[in-house]
């Protein structure tokens, strides 16, 4: 704050500027006003919705592993690719759909999980979910 001598008294005349108070009173609502929408804009996704009245059987579960080296284990059995297509056609003519496991080995490089997503994808089964150390094989 700045203070202003007028006169030629011997008392100061004490008068507080308050412009630069103003100026960044001003910037700052500026900057809210830009700011605020962009903080308050929201992604639209479909959550599930809750069923209250779940099924009364167990689902059906089928567990993929993937090894290091792109082998795919289906419920602890070593398959080839062509096996796998013929194994999730099967299972998507099942209803209900059996719930699909994936888990991989940590080592495994990301193009082969990324195979066995697409083939589950196109093979029209719906209900796939990641796990973590549930191989048991």
């Amino acid at each position: 704050m700045a203070v202003s001598v007028k006169g030629d008294s011997a008392d100061p005349m004490v008068e507080p500027n308050v412009i630069p108070l103003v100026d960044i009173m001003l910037v700052l609502l500026i900057i809210f006003i830009i700011t605020i929408p962009v903080m308050t804009h929201a992604v639209k996704i479909d959550l599930p919705r809750d069923n209250p009245n779940p099924p009364s059987i167990e689902p059906v579960v089928m567990r993929i592993y993937v090894e290091f080296d792109g082998t795919i284990l289906w419920n602890c059995t070593p398959i080839d690719h062509a096996t796998f297509q013929e194994y999730v056609a099967v299972e998507n003519a099942n209803d209900p759909q059996p719930e699909i496991h994936v888990d991989a080995d940590k080592r495994t490089q990301y193009v082969y999980v990324a195979n066995v997503l697409f083939t589950l994808q196109r093979g029209g089964l719906q209900k796939v979910g990641f796990v973590s150390g549930e191989s048991g094989c």
